[in-house]
């Protein structure tokens, strides 16, 4: 006999009561005379895992053996049904599928540019997904149907939308994830008494002691207590202090900021 498949509902599991849907698949099931085995087989078919049957089966084995027992003076035998009015039983409730939650990688605010790597995922569709797709000099990626995208200036979210919005005229519903897989866009500078100087490639969370780092550390002629850091926050540029010596030990710790895209260490001889 076949079953038809219904989706689900969301609602909330306790671990030890298995899915009420499920229950009343084998509830029903049971009573029109199928055998266990048969009733497994289908739910797993459309998608319940076999642990998930099993512990729904034996709740439902357990529940009938905690009834009271009907007198056998009392009992009564119930009537006569013709097979042609046997209810088919329950569908067998299928579990939702639902497209992974996946990082973007980034902060929600970070703005893309040229230079990053972008991930892009559209969720049942491998053909339309783009593993590595580098943002060009003129802000713009390609995307399969969707062609040529200007991703430059957005958020990984408005990204999303705007993807979203181009294979719509060729996929039915699709779920884009747009992911930045590296930041490149995104420089700090060096300047003075550091064995490397120049820009630095940035990365989200980064401090001046990861940067001085990055930079391979101070040269000997470095002034370590006299360094400072041009930083620029809601557009306006101030000047922070930094004693090297000091953060160094563990203290004034507060002057290991995090960097923001375009600050310049000094570093004075």
């Amino acid at each position: 006999m076949a079953f038809g498949i219904v989706m689900i509902s969301n609602a909330a599991q306790t671990d030890q009561t298995p899915p009420p849907e499920l229950v009343k698949y084998i509830r029903e099931t049971k009573r029109s005379g199928f055998a266990d085995a048969k009733i497994k087989s289908q739910a797993v078919a459309v998608g319940w895992p076999a642990a998930t049957v099993d512990a729904a089966m034996a709740y439902v084995r357990d529940e009938k053996a905690s009834r009271p027992a009907v007198p056998a003076a009392t009992a009564v035998a119930p009537p006569a049904v013709a097979p042609a009015e046997v209810e088919t039983p329950a569908p067998v409730p299928t579990p939702a599928v639902q497209a992974p939650a996946t990082s973007r990688g980034v902060p929600d605010d970070y703005v893309i540019g040229s230079g990053d790597t972008l991930q892009i995922s559209v969720w049942k569709e491998l053909e339309l997904s783009v593993p590595a797709a580098i943002v060009r000099t003129d802000g713009k990626i390609t995307v399969p149907l969707a062609k040529e995208v200007d991703v430059a200036g957005l958020t990984p979210s408005q990204a999303e939308q705007k993807i979203t919005a181009k294979l719509k005229e060729f996929v039915m519903d699709p779920n884009v994830t747009v992911v930045v897989a590296t930041v490149n866009s995104k420089k700090i500078y060096v300047i003075g008494a550091a064995r490397k100087e120049g820009p630095l490639p940035y990365t989200y969370g980064m401090t001046v002691m990861q940067a001085l780092s990055e930079a391979g550390g101070l040269t000997e002629y470095a002034k370590r207590k006299k360094i400072y850091i041009l930083h620029t926050e809601n557009g306006q540029q101030y000047q922070l202090g930094f004693n090297y010596d000091a953060v160094v030990k563990g203290e004034s710790m507060e002057q290991n900021i995090l960097l923001l895209p375009g600050d310049t260490i000094v570093i004075p001889h």
